[in-house]
């Protein structure tokens, strides 16, 4: 009924009906939607297969390869959150974490110790796919739109949009400002809650747009 970005983007308070663009990047578990929305219409979008569960997956792959270590999805996401990163710690400490699973070699349970800059290596694959789709959605977008982005920079919603340092690697690629929506993880389910409350205002909205056209 709604497309997920629009519905990220009415939850994380966008002005999605106004003439301005706003900028959504909706990072999920399975993809990443990345759209540009003005007059409560999307008018450039990019869906990419690469998100959260990418994130786990590079983490299970790197200890395999590294350690000859197996892990869980769990204790992907658990070292995913204590100390993955997009970005090197603004402090400059970066932190080490211990990790337990089964030894590929001996079958055996064992323990190691990994560290925040190895696995913000071993992330650099699915980040830099997630800031190709951004930057090639700016690309695609109108000149009038994009450059109402350099005052109104990019949204991030979606629970993987947490990654410590992933605005300011965005932010970087761009030259936009990028902010976290406030509760990134429930923006969609907002949006579309807000949506359905709104269904007639927003049909009037779409259609007024279309006649405008």
């Amino acid at each position: 009924l709604v497309e997920e970005p629009m519905a990220a983007a009415i939850g994380a308070g966008l002005p999605v009906t106004e003439p301005t663009a706003s900028m959504i990047v909706d990072i999920g578990g399975g993809t990443t939607e990345v759209a540009i929305i003005s007059l409560a219409d999307i008018s450039v979008c990019e869906s990419v297969r690469v998100a959260g569960d990418d994130f786990d997956e590079a983490i299970i792959h790197h200890m395999k390869k590294t350690y000859n270590m197996d892990i869980g999805e769990q204790t992907a996401e658990r070292i995913k959150i204590d100390i993955g990163s997009a970005a090197p710690f603004p402090d400059g400490q970066e932190p080490t974490m211990e990790v337990r699973g089964r030894d590929m070699i001996s079958g055996l349970p064992r323990k190691t110790t990994v560290t925040a800059e190895e696995i913000r290596e071993a992330l650099q694959e699915p980040v830099t796919k997630i800031i190709e789709a951004v930057t090639r959605t700016l690309e695609l977008a109108p000149p009038e739109l994009a450059a109402d982005l350099v005052d109104n920079g990019i949204t991030m919603a979606g629970g993987s949009s947490l990654l410590r340092g992933l605005t300011t690697v965005i932010s970087n690629a761009t030259g936009l400002e990028v902010r976290l929506a406030e509760d990134p993880l429930t923006c969609v389910a907002r949006g579309t809650s807000v949506y359905l409350e709104n269904l007639e205002l927003w049909k009037d909205t779409m259609e007024s747009d279309e006649d405008e056209l």
